[in-house]
């Protein structure tokens, strides 16, 4: 479908049937209670139904960049009205040949093409507070003038259980929703340790030592982006690459 979806069990009928068993799978993962979900406050969005999906293409067509544009445009409209735990999930339609064929780094760089893409086609200019560099510790995604934690899964994670979904998926949260919650360091920091807590029991893979906190010396928000199936990284962001190949074909 298109626009921002809702969920309502009873509505699902309105969806395409791959649509269907997207959102399905994702709310089973999202309420499994015997091995619950590492992320507690994507849990809590999912539970208090301020979670807000989108249903967009197959992730290699070009078309398909425009669509996550749209989808993000609108949900950074109304994501301040929606409540503190939410967040956009996006679904690609994930043909059958690359759930079979494409390895997590083939989806690494789908994923840092459309970043780079949603760049390229941004009418908002980068915020002046923020530095355009990834590998400063305060760099983050900016789309539409929102600041954005960004969260992929693929087909092809294994072994971090966590990264893994039957479709290609997004998780885009605001940076406002994680400042909300660490307003409370005492809190927050607990919640931190039962999630690193719940990664140890969910991932085959042990915990990703790119995992850390926004704005420490030495984290990079770029690197927890796409976490890899084992504890290896990209040594160098590949935001600005893309970036440059999108700008000069235009």
């Amino acid at each position: 479908m298109k626009g921002l979806y809702t969920d309502d069990p009873l509505g699902r009928d309105q969806l395409k049937e791959w649509e269907k068993k997207a959102i399905e799978k994702f709310s089973t993962k999202m309420s499994d209670k015997e091995k619950p979900f590492p992320c507690i406050p994507a849990t809590i969005g999912f539970s208090k139904n301020q979670l807000r999906y989108s249903f967009i293409g197959d992730p290699r067509e070009p078309s398909t960049l425009y669509e996550l544009a749209e989808a993000l445009s609108s949900y950074t409209d109304v994501s301040r009205k929606i409540g503190s735990n939410t967040s956009l999930i996006v679904f690609y339609e994930t043909p059958e040949d690359m759930k079979t064929a494409y390895t997590v780094e083939d989806y690494e760089e789908i994923f840092w093409k459309h970043l780079s893409g949603l760049r390229s086609i941004d009418r908002f200019d980068w915020p002046e507070d923020l530095p355009i560099d990834p590998h400063h510790p305060v760099w983050e995604f900016c789309y539409n003038g929102e600041k954005y934690f960004m969260y992929c899964a693929t087909p092809a994670h294994k072994n971090r259980k966590s990264r893994h979904f039957d479709e290609m998926m997004l998780a885009i949260t605001p940076r406002w929703v994680l400042q909300e919650f660490n307003k409370s360091r005492h809190f927050a920091k607990g919640i931190k340790q039962q999630i690193r807590k719940r990664l140890a029991a969910y991932d085959s893979a042990p915990i990703h030592p790119d995992l850390n906190s926004y704005g420490e010396e030495d984290n990079f928000e770029w690197r927890q982006y796409f976490l890899r199936d084992d504890d290896t990284s990209l040594s160098k962001c590949p935001y600005h690459r893309f970036l440059n190949f999108f700008n000069s074909n235009q």
